[in-house]
């Protein structure tokens, strides 16, 4: 569990399925994900039982919580790519760049072989640019038609941080 000024990140859980169906279900938060919105619990399901997996593989694939409740996810979902989501009710108030600082921080501590992190995005999705380079992370390439999603192929833009020298 990391906890920072205002958001309690933990390993999800089986009981974070209505909340996190919630973002996986809206339209504008799954606009530039890797996979169409949700349209039912079992999808949701699937996703929540593939975060409880890849944190134990990382220990780092967390729910965000918010005064109790849970309004996306960051971490490591595989070792080490980070990825993230955040319901757009709490868009532009610094938490995913909140969330995400807290989870690189973890990651840097807690596997000291990782010498970069990772994270691949829709190159339209403007938001997550901007949190990336925020962040530190620096474009490393691009590939186009990469996923056909929502009937139109996608393009993707990779970025890196590298571990910071000590």
């Amino acid at each position: 569990m990391i906890q920072t000024a205002r958001l309690r990140l933990r390993p999800a859980v089986p009981e974070d399925l209505a909340d996190l169906h919630d973002v996986f279900s809206h339209p504008s938060a799954m606009r530039f994900w890797s996979h169409e919105t949700h349209t039912d619990l079992a999808q949701t399901q699937g996703t929540l039982d593939g975060m409880i997996a890849s944190h134990s593989e990382t220990g780092l694939e967390l729910v965000i919580e918010l005064d109790g409740k849970v309004i996306g996810k960051a971490g490591l979902w595989r070792m080490a790519e980070v990825g993230y989501i955040l319901h757009p009710d709490h868009w532009g108030k610094g938490l995913a760049q909140e969330a995400l600082q807290a989870v690189i921080d973890a990651a840097w501590t807690k596997h000291s072989d990782v010498t970069e992190i990772t994270a691949e995005i829709d190159p339209r999705n403007s938001g997550s640019v901007k949190l990336l380079n925020r962040l530190g992370f620096v474009l490393s390439k691009t590939a186009t038609r990469t996923l056909f999603i929502y009937d139109e192929w996608c393009d993707s833009a990779y970025y890196v941080l590298p571990r910071p020298k000590r």
